[in-house]
C-alpha cells in the first residue's frame, strides 16, 4: 500500500494514513498485519512530514520581501 507515494498528493497520503490509523484503532487486526500497517503508516507519516517541510521552505522564500530566505514559523494548534 505505502510504496513510494511521490505519485500521490499530500491529501491522498494523509487519507491513506488516516485509514490505517482507523483500522489499527479498532484493534481487530491480526498482529502481523498490524505491524505491516504500522510500518506503512510510519512511511506515510514521514512522507507527509517531508512534504510539509518542503512547502514551509518554499513559503519562506515566497514571503521574504527582499528575496532572501527568512524563517517561516507555523503556529501549531493547541
Amino acid at each position: 500500500m505505502a510504496k513510494n507515494n511521490e505519485s500521490h498528493t499530500f491529501e491522498e497520503s494523509m487519507e491513506a494514513l488516516e485509514n490505517l490509523v482507523e483500522k489499527l484503532e479498532k484493534g481487530d487486526v491480526p498482529l502481523e498485519e498490524a505491524i505491516t500497517m504500522f510500518q506503512e503508516g510510519m512511511t506515510l507519516s514521514k512522507e507527509c512530514h517531508d512534504r510539509l517541510q518542503k512547502v514551509e521552505k518554499q513559503m519562506a522564500e515566497v514571503l521574504s520581501e527582499d528575496g532572501e530566505i527568512s524563517n517561516f514559523q507555523v503556529e501549531e494548534e493547541s
